[in-house]
């Protein structure tokens, strides 16, 4: 959701449950330079309050966090959390660009579940429509008014200018896909409290989900199967994981119902994507966030699916100095959705 064009610097901020994160980039072209990046831990009930003394608060987070990293421009490419934005595939009659956009407000009270009113739209074309070739493929997104004016203002505040408003699924897409992939690939994005799931075809998604189960429901399965408390618990898990030969196997044995409730909604996920789409398989897995660092996962993941499985890396498609290639392969997971925005091209 584009508010401005044509501008040339820019930084991406992923305002997290957990964490604030920004990303700056140099240059032009499909790779750009990474010049900047920053990251600050955020208290989960501060980050989703919508009280005015903690939004207050989160500006002056984010405020020191720019200024820390010393970053310049006041331009800025924000994420919208999966959980804010409603986003579908619906096929749609051959109209010019001008009959498509009247024709999708007409419709759009049918199909997003907030009054056209009171949401913003957005969508583009992804070309024929796979059921029926005499109709076109369209991504469609909506997000309230409410929340985007929100953002806005907080910002603002601190003398922000924001260029535009981008799903935290779709940045995270741009940057854990190579831009010439062509196979359908899985993005699985574990955060703590919900995992977003997003299936890119042709360098578009065409699936996009935000599913309820995250790394916090994992750790709480161990709390309660193994009787130990949350801190150990979150040791435990990111030490062992799914591993069977370690500890006997009685973390991977804790956790197992809850990863395997990821696993169901990655196979439902997977079984309408191929429905909408019979000639073509998801070819790759490609596996981020907090979950990403849970040992034996990406391998348990692989064997359930039959699809090969990677741990994502956000600056694939960033250059940066050889000699700094470990600092930041050590908190990609962290930096996905920031590096994705920080990477539209303006």
């Amino acid at each position: 959701m584009s508010i401005l064009s044509g501008v040339s610097e820019f930084f991406g901020l992923d305002m997290g449950t957990t964490a604030i994160r920004l990303v700056e980039l140099r240059g032009s072209g499909p790779v750009k330079a990474l010049a900047k990046y920053a990251y600050v831990p955020v208290d989960s009930k501060l980050a989703l309050s919508d009280s005015k003394a903690d939004q207050l608060r989160l500006v002056k987070i984010i405020n020191d966090l720019i200024t820390e990293a010393r970053v310049l421009t006041k331009n800025v490419a924000v994420g919208i959390p999966s959980q804010r934005v409603f986003t579908t595939v619906v096929d749609i009659e051959r109209l010019s660009p001008a009959e498509l956009a009247k024709s999708l407000k007409y419709q759009a009270d049918a199909l997003i579940p907030t009054p056209l009113s009171e949401s913003k739209l957005d969508w583009s074309l992804l070309g024929d429509s796979p059921k029926d070739k005499t109709k076109m493929e369209v991504l469609l997104s909506s997000v309230t008014n409410e929340f985007v004016e929100n953002r806005l203002d907080l910002l603002e505040s601190i003398g922000l200018n924001v260029i535009a408003f981008e799903p935290d699924n779709l940045a995270l897409s741009r940057a854990l896909i190579a831009p010439d992939a062509v196979m359908p690939q899985m993005v699985l994005d574990i955060g703590s409290k919900s995992t977003d799931l997003v299936i890119v075809m042709n360098g578009a998604p065409r699936l996009t989900r935000s599913i309820p189960t995250g790394s916090e429901a994992i750790i709480k399965a161990a709390v309660q199967n193994l009787n130990i408390d949350e801190k150990q618990a979150g040791e435990f898990v990111f030490k062992f994981g799914l591993s069977k030969d370690k500890l006997e196997g009685q973390i991977a044995q804790a956790i197992l119902s809850t990863v395997d409730l990821l696993v169901l909604e990655i196979d439902k996920s997977i079984k309408f994507f191929q429905a909408r789409y019979p000639e073509t398989k998801v070819d790759r897995i490609i596996v981020t966030g907090g979950a990403s660092a849970l040992p034996e996962f990406p391998l348990y993941i692989a064997n359930k699916f039959g699809i090969s499985v990677e741990i994502g890396n956000a600056w694939r498609n960033i250059s940066f100095a050889a000699d700094r290639q470990n600092e930041l392969l050590a908190v990609s997971s962290h930096f996905g959705v920031a590096a994705g925005l920080a990477e539209r091209q303006e």
